[in-house]
Parts: structure tokens; C-alpha cells; sequence
């Protein structure tokens, strides 16, 4: 028998083993096994459903109570706070600073769920305009859609779980969580969170496995919501198999930024570093392409390559490391290929540096073409490519030529050129004089084309986990 802990499933407030294979959980930098988690079978999805849908019935509790327990559960994080960041080290990989700010955003999630979960109301129906309804009122409700599955990433393991269960629970709903089997302790840990906060039993559902724990749910109808943040390949399948049923689909990016000829580059240059190589490039919307102004491409290598070749890189659990492991050795192997390939076919790498491990040496390659996996695929990992362009319409040309669409940075002070960017640029959010990684969470976010559809931000998410119903009384 293993000496190694092993993690539970959560079913309908009680922290049960599991029935199905075993799993091992690795530290991202050591490669050791850090735990254990048996696969849900069908019969622990069905209990779990069971729950959800039972809680559900019961009826929730009354928006107020349910942003008391979110705004509880933030308290509870913040006192928690080195717990979270030590084990995201481990499971996830990250460095200090990308831990504590994963948990320190999962805090704003909560308070803005809370906050959502009080302010959440229909409009009035001006009935008495038609002709013939004198007398009539009419009005709108928002009212929850039942239960609701959450399949998370391990790119955003806390984060992201926030940001589909806290609008979910916010808006009356049960949630069921599955979390990726790569940061499943993480998972854990919040969801012992929300009940120490007053999660009430079977509002909460956690299960441990991968695809067929997704198709078990997917085969049930009082499942009636997915939300989902993976890859497009998966999010398709998720999607067919829904059918009516609604979803949000967080999808595949590459992720562009653009310089042109009058950026400031002394504020858009470490802007680009951070959003490029935080989470060791894990991001959706890390920059992958920098399409750089002709005219300024020599001074952006020079001044690049020495900001990305002062980054630390290596131990996560050294405060001065920036870019640390990803998420597996197989991945880190992936990406050494692709720049590889990429070098072999004329790219020229500025900064980097052969694999350690699990970890890839923060890289800045130039020189590439569209035919390159650097150049037309998602890299995810610590790896930036310049790419030049002429004129601003072949810069977006080059970003809407992608079959992705999540973000886009542009950094310019010609206002007129930059709203006409954000009306033509084929993605969910345009950032000027910041790059495609700016988030704040308490925006929409979300994409277009095989980036996905359906809005993160805890105003917009509770919106598309609730449905209107129309009440008309006549006097």
C-alpha cells in the first residue's frame, strides 16, 4: 500500500474515498509523487448528481445568505493564504509570486460572487405600453438552472474553480467540480473552504478523474449547465455531447500583442515580460506573438532579450525564481521540440536555453514564419516570438488569421487607430497600452472563433447560469 496521502471526493457534504483506478499527483519540479486520488466511478457521479439536484430542490438559500458564505470564504482564504501558496508550488508548479497572486485574485472572485449574489434581479416589463393592458404589471426573474458541472484547468487551479463555482452558488445553483487530476489537492482544499464557510451540504460536489467522470455527467439531463476551461479538442466534444443544454467554453489560444512604430516601450516592454512568462507562459492569453513594428523590431530584440534573459528560472520554491517548472515533463519535452523544429527551419533564438527537467529556460525566439508550431499552434510554456509587421491592418490580419480568438493586446497613442483595432480585431477583449493577458476579474472574459463562447466575470457568469422567467399580474 502507498504511504502517500491520498485525496477524497466530496459527496453531498462528506469527504469519501474513491472507487475507480488510482492516480499519482506529481511535484511539477521534482517529479515525485506528492499524493494520491482514486477515479470516481458511475455510481459516486450518480450519488454526487443525487445531492446537487436534492439540494437544489430543497431550495437555496436567499441571495444575502449565499453572499455571506462567499464573503466568509474569502476571510477564510486570506487567513489561509500561505497554505494555498505552498501547495500550489508543489502540485502546480508555481513560483511564489504566481501562487500568492492566483490566491490573492481567487479572494476578489469570492467578494465579487458575494457581491453579485446580492444584486441579482430581474427588470420591469412596461407591459401597460401594448395596447389593450391597461392594468397589467409585468416583470422579470433571474432564476437558477439546477445543477451545474465545472471541469477545471490546472493552468488556473483556484482561480478559475472560483470563477465557475462562486457565480454558480451565487446564482442559486449546485455545483458539481472537477477539477484537473494535475492540481486536484488544490481543488481540495477550496472546497473545504466554502464548507467551512457554510457551503450547505450537497450544494458542493467534488469528483476526481478525468474523461469518463466528464461523459458520466454529460449523460445525465439534470446536469443543465457546463462550464468549462480547457482545450478546443475537448471543449468540442463537451460541447456535442450538451446538446441543448447550455455551456461556457473557455478554449485554445495564441495569444498576440502588437507594438506599433509609437509604443512606449519603456512601459510596454516589462508589461510584455510578465504577461508572457508568469505561470511559466501557462496562460490562455500569455503572449505568444509579438508582432512588432518594422521600424522598432532591432530595439525591441536588444531590449528583450536582456529583460528576459535577467528572469531567475528553476525551484518554484525559491522567492526569487520567475519562471518556473511547467506543468509536466512530457510538456516541457513538447516545447523543447517545437523550438527546435523552429530553429531548424531559420528561427533564431535571442534568450534560452536547453530543458532542466520539467523546466524550460524563459526563451525568446525570432526569425519565425506561420508554418512553424511556434508560429501557428499553442505553445503553452515560457516562449516569445517576435514577429515584424509594415502596416497596422497586416498586423491584425495576422492575429485574425489564427482560428483562435481570445485577447489581444495594442499599444499605441493613435486613439483612432486603436478603436478601429478593437471594432476589427477578431477576439473577446481588446487591451490598449496593455497586453492580451490584462485581466481584472471582475470583467467579461471570454473568446470568440475556437477560443469558445460564454463570459467569465462573476456579474456576467451568473447571468448565463440563471435563465429569465417573465411573471405578468393583472389588477
Amino acid at each position: 500500500m502507498s504511504s502517500l496521502p491520498q485525496l477524497q471526493h466530496l459527496i453531498d457534504g462528506r469527504w469519501v474515498d474513491g472507487a475507480g483506478a488510482r492516480v499519482s499527483v506529481r511535484d511539477k519540479f521534482t517529479l515525485k509523487d506528492l499524493c494520491t486520488l482514486d477515479v470516481a466511478d458511475a455510481a459516486q457521479v450518480t450519488q454526487a448528481i443525487d445531492a446537487a439536484q436534492a439540494a437544489y430542490r430543497r431550495g437555496p438559500l436567499v441571495p444575502f445568505e449565499r453572499g455571506a458564505v462567499l464573503e466568509r470564504a474569502a476571510v477564510l482564504l486570506e487567513q489561509r493564504l500561505d497554505d494555498f501558496v505552498q501547495i500550489m508550488q508543489r502540485e502546480a508548479g508555481f513560483t511564489q509570486s504566481d501562487a500568492a497572486g492566483e490566491t490573492r485574485r481567487c479572494i476578489q472572485t469570492l467578494k465579487l460572487s458575494g457581491e453579485e449574489a446580492r444584486r441579482l434581479a430581474g427588470d420591469m416589463i412596461p407591459l401597460m405600453g401594448a395596447p389593450g393592458q391597461k392594468g397589467r404589471l409585468g416583470f422579470t426573474l433571474r432564476v437558477p438552472l439546477g445543477v451545474v458541472a465545472a471541469i477545471t484547468p490546472f493552468n488556473a487551479p483556484l482561480n478559475t474553480v472560483a470563477h465557475k463555482v462562486g457565480p454558480a452558488f451565487a446564482a442559486g445553483n449546485a455545483v458539481i467540480l472537477k477539477p484537473s487530476t494535475q492540481t486536484p489537492g488544490i481543488a481540495c482544499k477550496f472546497a473545504q473552504l466554502l464548507l467551512d464557510a457554510g457551503m450547505p451540504s450537497g450544494f458542493l460536489s467534488l469528483l476526481h478523474g478525468s474523461a469518463q467522470v466528464v461523459k458520466h455527467l454529460q449523460d445525465d439531463p439534470r446536469v443543465r449547465y457546463f462550464a468549462f476551461t480547457g482545450s478546443t479538442e475537448v471543449g468540442r466534444k463537451i460541447q456535442e455531447a450538451a446538446g441543448l443544454r447550455r455551456t461556457q467554453m473557455e478554449l485554445g489560444s495564441i495569444a498576440c500583442t502588437i507594438l506599433c512604430d509609437d509604443a512606449n516601450l519603456d512601459m510596454a516592454l516589462p508589461k510584455v515580460v510578465n504577461a508572457g512568462f508568469r505561470k511559466a507562459g501557462q496562460v490562455c492569453t500569455s503572449v505568444q506573438l509579438l508582432l512588432v513594428h518594422a521600424s522598432r523590431v532591432q530595439e525591441v530584440e536588444t531590449r528583450l532579450a536582456l529583460l528576459v534573459g535577467a528572469l531567475s528560472f528553476g525551484d518554484p520554491k525559491d522567492p526569487q525564481t520567475f519562471v518556473g517548472p511547467v506543468i509536466s515533463e512530457d510538456a516541457a519535452i513538447r516545447i523543447e521540440t517545437w523550438i527546435d523544429e523552429a530553429m531548424s527551419s531559420g528561427a533564431q533564438r535571442l534568450v534560452g536555453g536547453p530543458r532542466q527537467g520539467a523546466v524550460i529556460p524563459p526563451t525568446l525566439l525570432t526569425r519565425i514564419s506561420d508554418s512553424m508550431k511556434v508560429g501557428c499552434c499553442e505553445i503553452f510554456g515560457p516562449v516569445l516570438c517576435i514577429v515584424p509587421f509594415d502596416t497596422l491592418d497586416q498586423a491584425i490580419a495576422r492575429v485574425n488569421a489564427t482560428p483562435f480568438g481570445l485577447a489581444s493586446g495594442l499599444f499605441t497613442n493613435r486613439l483612432a487607430e486603436a478603436l478601429a483595432a478593437a471594432h476589427t480585431l477578431e477576439v473577446g477583449g481588446v487591451h490598449i497600452n496593455e497586453t492580451s493577458s490584462s485581466r481584472v476579474d471582475l470583467m467579461p472574459y471570454g473568446g470568440s472563433k475556437d477560443s469558445g463562447f460564454g463570459r467569465e466575470g462573476p456579474y456576467y457568469a451568473i447571468h448565463e447560469m440563471t435563465e429569465e422567467r417573465i411573471v405578468t399580474i393583472t389588477t
